[in-house]
């Protein structure tokens, strides 16, 4: 199966996860050997909204970290990730500021 990763999941995985230099590798390589060792559902994670069409990769390395994706015929491509509290590391970055860019994106759509 060939996965491919958007940037949207790069950086989400820089911010949350690891601010690795080769992100786009890493999350490959995770999600490759999740899906390998059967980690993938079409069940969204818990305290998460299904996206229709969406498919779940439970990462091995950090188990609080799902891995959003979508089917494109043979490929998967991961377009985010969701992380759920409790993880083994605490993210990098506090929730409240992550929501914060995001509601000051937002007010810049809304202005335009």
């Amino acid at each position: 199966m060939l996965v491919a990763v958007t940037d949207h999941a790069v950086e989400r995985f820089r911010q949350r996860v690891a601010g690795t230099l080769d992100a786009r590798t890493e999350i490959i390589g995770r999600v490759t050997r999740a899906v390998q060792a059967g980690r993938l559902t079409d069940d969204p994670p818990p305290g998460a909204t299904a996206a229709r069409g969406s498919v779940y990769v439970r990462d091995l390395v950090d188990r609080s970290v799902v891995f959003v994706c979508r089917r494109e015929g043979a490929e998967l491509i991961v377009v985010t990730l969701w992380e759920q509290e409790g993880g083994v590391a605490p993210p990098r970055v506090p929730r409240r500021y992550t929501d914060a860019l995001k509601r000051d994106d937002e007010r810049r759509r809304d202005a335009e």
